[in-house]
């Protein structure tokens, strides 16, 4: 399997992101958007964006690996975060930074400021899209 990432000229030097990705050969996965829960449905970091967001890519690691991937295979990646805004951001991704415990790998990504998500409390979710 061969994953490209293209950033065409033109177009702003992406920060923490990569514009476009190419794959070639491999199996495609997706992976349902992952919320700030443990194993027993209770709510980590309630009102907290950093806590939520590092939980939230703790299952996104997690789901990875149950199909034998890696940061490194997600090739689209959708963060909604309830009142976005230059400090929930900030919040949200240094989340996910510590739970990654590294450098986060760049990858086509989005994220959303939404009113709210599926379960009350709930301020962040994330989804992916995979390649294995």
């Amino acid at each position: 399997m061969k994953i490209e990432h293209i950033n065409p000229a033109g177009l702003l030097k992406p920060k923490g992101y990569t514009h476009v990705i190419t794959v070639e050969g491999g199996k495609t996965a997706y992976i349902a958007g992952q919320g700030a829960y443990d194993t027993n449905w209770n709510l980590v970091g309630e009102g907290d964006h950093y806590a939520q967001g590092k939980q939230s890519f703790t299952n996104l690691i997690m789901a990875l690996e149950g199909i034998g991937a890696t940061l490194e295979s997600v090739v689209k990646c959708t963060i909604y975060v309830v009142s976005l805004n230059a400090d929930t951001l900030a919040a949200v991704t240094k989340g996910m930074a510590d739970a990654a415990g590294k450098r986060i790998p760049p990858t086509a990504s989005t994220m959303v400021g939404v009113e709210r998500l599926a379960f009350d409390g709930m301020l962040v979710e994330i989804d992916a899209v995979v390649v294995v």
